[in-house]
C-alpha cells in the first residue's frame, strides 16, 4: 500500500513539473495594431479634447507682428540672427537695470538654436517656436577685459557666423584686424557683462571663454523674450549692419 501511495506521489510530481511548460506552449500572441487611416477614432476621447486643441490652435495662430523682408540665417550677417542677437541684448539690458546691475556691454547667441526662417508677410505665435523650440535662458556673464579677448580669438579661430550685438569682429590674414565693443577697443581694465544663452555660458558651441566669467542668471526664457519683443514691433525692421567681417575666410576654406 505504501510503495502504491509513493507511485501517485511521483506521478503527481511529474504531472505538476509538466504544468508550467505546457500552460508556457498554449500562449497566443495577440494581433499587432497599427495606426493607420483605417483605425477608428475614440470619438469620447476627442471630444475631450477639441476645446483644448481649438484653444492651443487659436493662441498658435495668432498674427503677432510683420516683415516686409525674409527674415533668414543665411551668411556671417543674417538677418534674423543680428535681430534676435539685439533682441537679447535688449532683454538683458532692461534685467540688469531693474537689478542695479550696470547695463550690458554686447550679446551672443549661436545660430544653431535658430532653427528655421520667418518668411516675409505676417508673422505668427507659432512661427518663433518653430524658430526657438528650446527651453534656454538668457544669462550675464561678468568678465574682466582680459578674459573678453577669448570672444575675439573664438570667432577668429571658428570663423563661426553665430550672432552678436554691439560688437564688431573683423579678421584678417590670420589675425584680428578690428575688435571693437561698442564701437571702443578693449580696456582690461574695465568689467564687461555679456548676455548669451545658458547653453552657450556652459561652453556650448565651444565656446569655453565664458567659463572664465561669474555666470548671472535672468530667468528669462529666450523665446519668451522673442515673442514679447515680435508683439512690442508690430513691423520688423530687420537690421542690416555688418557685424563679422572674416576676409580671411574664403582663404581658408
Amino acid at each position: 500500500m505504501k510503495s502504491k501511495l509513493f507511485g501517485f506521489g511521483i506521478i503527481g510530481l511529474l504531472l505538476m513539473g509538466c504544468k508550467a511548460p505546457l500552460s508556457i506552449a498554449n500562449i497566443h500572441t495577440e494581433k499587432n495594431i497599427y495606426i493607420t487611416d483605417e483605425l477608428q477614432a475614440d470619438k469620447a476621447m476627442e471630444a475631450l479634447i477639441m476645446p483644448y486643441k481649438q484653444e492651443l490652435e487659436g493662441k498658435m495662430n495668432a498674427k503677432i507682428s510683420h516683415s516686409n523682408v525674409e527674415l533668414n540665417k543665411s551668411g556671417d550677417n543674417s538677418n534674423l540672427g543680428n535681430l534676435l542677437a539685439d533682441y537679447t541684448f535688449q532683454g538683458a539690458d532692461d534685467w540688469a537695470k531693474k537689478n542695479n546691475l550696470p547695463g550690458i556691454d554686447a550679446a551672443v547667441i549661436n545660430i544653431g538654436g535658430i532653427r528655421t526662417i520667418i518668411p516675409k508677410g505676417d508673422i505668427f505665435t507659432k512661427q518663433i517656436y518653430e524658430v526657438m523650440p528650446f527651453e534656454n535662458e538668457i544669462v550675464i556673464i561678468k568678465m574682466n577685459g582680459k578674459d573678453v579677448e577669448g570672444l575675439f580669438d573664438y570667432y577668429l579661430n571658428t570663423k563661426k557666423n553665430n550672432p552678436v550685438s554691439h560688437l564688431l569682429i573683423e579678421t584678417e590674414n590670420g589675425s584680428l584686424s578690428k575688435k571693437l565693443i561698442n564701437g571702443k577697443t578693449i580696456d582690461y581694465d574695465k568689467v564687461y557683462y555679456i548676455a548669451t544663452s545658458d547653453y552657450l555660458a556652459l561652453g556650448g558651441d565651444n565656446m569655453f571663454f565664458f567659463g572664465k566669467g561669474e555666470t548671472i542668471s535672468t530667468g528669462i526664457k529666450m523665446r519668451d523674450l522673442f515673442l514679447e519683443k515680435f508683439k512690442q514691433n508690430p513691423e520688423i525692421s530687420a537690421p542690416d549692419d555688418v557685424r563679422l567681417i572674416f576676409k580671411d575666410k574664403k582663404l581658408e576654406e
